[in-house]
């Protein structure tokens, strides 16, 4: 029974983390995305030191900096998910066609019309069944 409850705590998570990719790449609705979380989540992205800490800062990330502001032929390929008791680890890979600065992920570089491909490795973690980080 051990195993049930665990195996039934990790689609919810992965629901709503889906839910969160939806809002933010497909949807482009920073009020539906900041939803999925608690009410102080904080978004860290490491190489390039940019994010928010707590839901103003959070918001004001999104808002200004990601959501909406990546090229039209953006696209995620899922290469491995990871669940745990309180995380989701994706394993994914983010192309687009550079066709304007995207501040939050390569700063100060103007556009260079080339096709990007990055590797992402996201970690997700979760609180009450929504994400805080």
């Amino acid at each position: 029974m051990t195993n049930e409850g665990n195996h039934s705590q990790e689609p919810n998570q992965g629901a709503v983390f889906d839910q969160h990719i939806k809002h933010e790449f497909q949807d482009h609705d920073v009020d539906a995305t900041m939803e999925t979380m608690t009410k102080e989540p904080y978004v860290h992205h490491v190489p390039m030191m940019t994010g928010g800490i707590g839901y103003a800062g959070v918001y004001n990330f999104y808002k200004n900096h990601f959501i909406g502001k990546m090229p039209d032929d953006t696209k995620l390929v899922h290469i491995l998910r990871t669940v745990g008791k309180d995380q989701v680890v994706d394993e994914l890979i983010l192309s687009f066609t550079h066709d304007r600065e995207i501040d939050f992920i390569l700063p100060g570089v103007p556009p260079t019309g080339r096709y990007v491909e990055l590797p992402h490795v996201v970690i997700m973690n979760f609180r009450d069944g929504k994400i805080c980080s």
